[in-house]
């Protein structure tokens, strides 16, 4: 996800959706650990999103 798309988003869903990106990134690092995926790249990215998600989610509730 984009930062853009993440700061148009509630805390809320915010938080949803962190829940469910953290969920798909175990799965994938299990996956990966068992036999490599495809694109490893893809572990990365979804790593960055969970920060970015953290992250406005943290400005979210400061304020």
């Amino acid at each position: 996800m984009k930062k853009a798309d993440i700061k148009n988003l509630s805390a809320g869903d915010i938080q949803n959706k962190l829940t469910e990106v953290k969920a798909d990134f175990n799965k994938m690092k299990l996956s990966h650990s068992i036999s490599p995926i495809e694109n490893p790249i893809q572990i990365r990215d979804m790593r960055r999103t969970i920060a970015r998600l953290e992250t406005e989610l943290t400005l979210k509730q400061q304020s």
